[in-house]
């Protein structure tokens, strides 16, 4: 049986955004195995401390939110290891396996003119140049060459969703205040 490291109890930040996972131990001296999810995880790496929930499914080998200090982290083949001074071994390691990792959005680094955290841009309403709405983005999709909004949209008890690419020849404007993003684009695209 895994034994539980000595992680102090906390609040999640409200800024707090989910960037990874604790995937198993790697080694006996506490390090484990890191998956992110950004092919390019800059504040997961940044970040000095972690916040860390159990696994959404699995063994609950913790309740609620624990605070994590990160002591390294570093590349190790085509993934990430860590290791914290609170994770001493390897049984500390394997209790923390499939814990969800937060990383407080001061953390991320600042985005470039034109360029937005996908998280940002959830939840945002998306208009044509004419006002009419087009749905609300519920999630994105990365298709290689490009992005893809993937919005959702309520009309007459319906559910419909459409997909339109994030790319400069059809977003006019993404404005993150004002949570709205206007689109060439048209209800019968």
């Amino acid at each position: 049986m895994s034994e539980l490291p000595l992680l102090s109890a906390t609040d999640l930040p409200s800024d707090a955004v989910e960037v990874g996972r604790i995937a198993d131990a790697w080694g006996v001296k506490g390090w484990f195995k890191v998956v992110a999810f950004s092919s390019d995880p800059q504040a997961l790496m940044a970040a000095p401390q972690w916040f860390l929930q159990p696994a959404e499914k699995g063994a609950k080998t913790f309740a609620g939110t624990v605070i994590l200090p990160v002591k390294q982290i570093r590349w190790h083949g085509d993934g990430l290891v860590a290791t914290s001074l609170d994770v001493v071994s390897r049984n500390h390691a394997e209790a923390l396996r499939g814990a969800r990792i937060f990383v407080a959005r001061e953390h991320f680094p600042k985005a470039e003119d034109g360029e937005y955290y996908w998280v940002d841009l959830l939840g945002l309403t998306v208009r044509n140049r004419e006002g009419v709405v087009l749905g609300v983005v519920k999630d994105l999709l990365s298709t290689g060459p490009q992005t893809v909004l993937v919005l959702s949209q309520t009309l007459e008890g319906k559910t419909i969703e459409r997909m339109i690419p994030f790319v400069d020849a059809y977003i006019d404007s993404v404005d993150l205040p004002g949570k709205t993003i206007v689109a060439d684009w048209q209800l019968d695209y």
